[in-house]
């Protein structure tokens, strides 16, 4: 296939799966809110007539705008209908999207307080209400929640949840994001979706590492450290509620045992002919993705220094280089895919137990950790390897239960 003929990539993102549910089910009767940032559709609880038992639920990280309805989905017709247990067990769901899910946490952060208020405003009685999300949703609420703390708000919340939140940070490959500056501009010259979902506040204050296409190099991004030191001021956490939070990885220090370090991820050919990525190993000026395109002609190798082995760590996965791969595949390109998933929010992040950047703590058996060194009340983590966000009767019973204490 020729330079001029090849067909361009699809506006493919690499975010969290809560926009991609595979059982699009009905979606039931609901009240719309519109709040600053963001929106927000309510579903009462099984014999309730107005909003009595409030469960703020905050969307994730992905390009561009919430789609609810996707969020629905997801939530509710994957493996465990988490939505409409909640209904069952008399609580009112309030989905929460955000007009921008690239956006700072900060910015997002404005649309989780006021739905905070419009909910105490709309609601019937006293029950305190229960306020968490999904992935980054839960960051954007961890942070909402503290603020309004140190602004003496009364935020009437008893329980603050995240569901595989990045607390500590999320991984995506270092060769992935430099691969995301080589793909090619829309008919308007904007960057594809993908590089600028990498390149967006959001990205750069959640990843733990951050790939700089201006200087070639890779590190904490000044995003991220702002956003650690604006967490400091607020008081790291809400004070008030109970806090917990699940982590689709396991909790014994088991991740992906068929992912050796070092080895070839996925391999591309035609526009990228011989581009190659590999497994995250440890050391220093380590390879971890060849880089090639034939137009513009561009080539590069692309190393890290000291970083622990990522991709088969205990975690949530997410299915990095096999949208990567789909993507390329589905444009006329050659895809050789050795691994689809990839740790994406290792479990000692999603419950706030232990940095990650050296190789025994990202492997630490959490289950035999001092529960005290985590931020949070309580957590549990996965028995098996689970995908990043799925709702699995596991993980959301025990929040269930913790949300009725």
């Amino acid at each position: 296939m020729s330079e001029s003929t090849e067909p361009e990539i699809g506006p493919f993102t690499i975010g969290d799966p809560l926009a991609s549910p595979g059982n699009p089910v009905e979606v039931p009767e609901h009240d719309d809110w519109t709040v600053p940032k963001g929106f927000a559709w309510v579903f009462l609880g099984d014999g309730n007539r107005e909003l009595t038992r409030p469960v703020i639920i905050a969307d994730g990280f992905n390009h561009g705008e919430s789609d609810l309805k996707k969020l629905y989905q997801f939530l509710e017709g994957e493996q465990y209908g988490f939505l409409g247990e909640l209904r069952r067990r008399g609580m009112d769901v309030i989905l929460l999207g955000f007009k921008n899910r690239t956006a700072s946490v900060l910015d997002n952060a404005e649309a989780v307080q006021a739905t905070v208020l419009e909910t105490i405003a709309r609601r019937v009685g006293g029950h305190r209400l229960v306020v968490g999300g999904f992935s980054m949703g839960g960051l954007v609420t961890r942070y909402a929640l503290a603020r309004m703390e140190s602004q003496g708000m009364d935020h009437q919340t008893g329980v603050y949840f995240s569901y595989d939140t990045p607390h500590r940070g999320a991984s995506i490959p270092i060769g992935v994001q430099a691969f995301s500056y080589l793909l090619p501009r829309g008919l308007d010259l904007r960057p594809h979706p993908f590089t600028q979902q990498m390149d967006s506040p959001a990205a750069r204050q959640m990843l733990w590492q951050h790939y700089d296409n201006k200087t070639g190099k890779t590190g904490v991004a000044p995003e991220r450290g702002a956003l650690l030191t604006e967490l400091d001021r607020v008081g790291r956490w809400p004070r008030i509620p109970l806090k917990v939070a699940v982590a689709n990885g396991r909790g014994d220090g088991v991740g992906l045992p068929e992912i050796e370090p070092g080895e070839v991820a996925l391999r591309l050919d035609v526009r990228y002919p011989g581009t190659t990525f590999y497994t995250q190993a440890q050391g220093d000026d380590v390879t971890v993705a060849y880089l090639k395109r034939t137009f513009p002609a561009a080539e590069k190798t692309i190393t890290t220094d000291g970083f622990p082995e990522l991709d088969g760590a205990p975690g949530g996965t997410l299915a990095t280089y096999g949208i990567l791969a789909q993507s390329i595949t589905e444009a006329g390109g050659e895809a050789d895919l050795r691994h689809a998933e990839v740790c994406f929010v290792p479990s000692v992040s999603a419950v706030d137990i232990l940095d990650f950047e050296k190789q025994a703590d990202l492997y630490a058996e959490v289950d035999g950790l001092d529960p005290d060194r985590s931020g949070l009340d309580a957590f549990l983590c996965s028995s098996t390897t689970t995908a990043h966000t799925l709702p699995t009767e596991e993980l959301c019973t025990w929040l269930m239960d913790h949300f009725e204490k």
